[in-house]
């Protein structure tokens, strides 16, 4: 029989105007925005809706935006008579997302963690110091060896690796740009700077892992509705008491979503459901796994699309 997943974006789907058709139009995605603001004690609903672009690229403000749409068309998706999935999954800051939807994570616990992981992940790497880059057409292997290379003393490693052509790399800024001229020099088609606030997803991070390692502890879990694939290890689980430890790895650790997409494959997963801002997500499962099925959630049109698709 086969199986979906519903998988959740992390940072770079972000823009003004995210979730407020949802507001508009559904009554559980309006209370999840009105949770979000009561739980940070600003409007986060109107940084969402009709805020200023630079402000909403601080990471610290966009990882709850984005954390708070994808929730918000989550529920609203339910609502509307969804079906739970059979497994789920987040890319970087969207596996909080996942253990919302999950029952995992009570969702003001999260929108007030991943603003904390935003500030510490901020405040880790002086701005300038890291950089991140994406390699296009090389195998991981490939682009970890001249990470290798291209480090001389300083950190440069895989961050995301994305599909079997994509990895993104981070570290100190010098590395990453050496790292770039040799990946180009061993078959590389591009290598493109990113415009990030800070180099996620390696050891620089160390500080901020080390900080938000605190706050999880003090966070309460429920009972899993349905397992989660972790990005740090790829592999399905339904432990709560092993949260805490994955969501810490997770900060300075590279996010697997190819080897995730593969592995949920495996088990049995033939659709792809994604839910919050963008379609990032379902096209780097596109190059993954070209017999699947993809559909996504951002807005009521594509909400009522979906549910359509779903039902016949």
């Amino acid at each position: 029989m086969s199986k979906t997943a519903y998988i959740f974006p992390g940072q770079g789907s972000q823009a003004v105007g995210m979730g407020k058709d949802l507001s508009d139009n559904y009554a559980a995605a309006r209370e999840t925005f009105e949770a979000a603001d009561s739980a940070l004690g600003f409007k986060l609903s109107e940084m969402c809706f009709s805020g200023d672009e630079t402000d909403l690229q601080l990471t610290a403000n966009t990882q709850p935006a984005i954390l708070t749409v994808s929730v918000a068309a989550y529920r609203a998706a339910r609502a509307e008579g969804m079906p739970e999935p059979d497994f789920v999954a987040g890319h970087s800051l969207g596996e909080y997302s996942a253990l919302v939807a999950a029952g995992v994570m009570d969702f003001k616990d999260a929108v007030r963690t991943v603003r904390n992981r935003g500030t510490y992940m901020q405040e880790a790497v002086p701005v300038g110091v890291g950089a991140m880059a994406a390699i296009l057409g090389l195998d991981a292997t490939t682009v970890e060896e001249g990470c290798r290379e291209a480090a001389q003393g300083q950190v440069c490693s895989p961050a995301n690796i994305n599909s079997p052509s994509q990895v993104v790399i981070a570290g100190h800024a010098e590395a990453v740009d050496r790292a770039c001229e040799i990946l180009k020099e061993k078959g590389a088609k591009r290598a493109i700077k990113l415009n990030v606030s800070a180099p996620f997803h390696c050891a620089l991070m160390m500080a901020a892992q080390e900080r938000l390692a605190v706050d999880l502890l003090e966070l309460g879990y429920g009972p899993f509705k349905f397992p989660i694939y972790h990005n740090v290890d790829a592999e399905a689980n339904d432990l709560s008491f092993v949260v805490t430890e994955r969501l810490t790895q997770q900060v300075s650790s590279p996010v697997r979503w190819l080897q995730t997409i593969e592995n949920m494959k495996s088990a049995g997963v033939t659709k792809f459901i994604e839910i919050g801002p963008g379609k990032v997500l379902t096209g780097l499962v596109r190059q993954i796994d070209k017999e699947a099925t993809y559909a996504n959630i951002e807005d009521s049109g594509s909400l009522s699309n979906t549910l359509e698709n779903l039902n016949n």
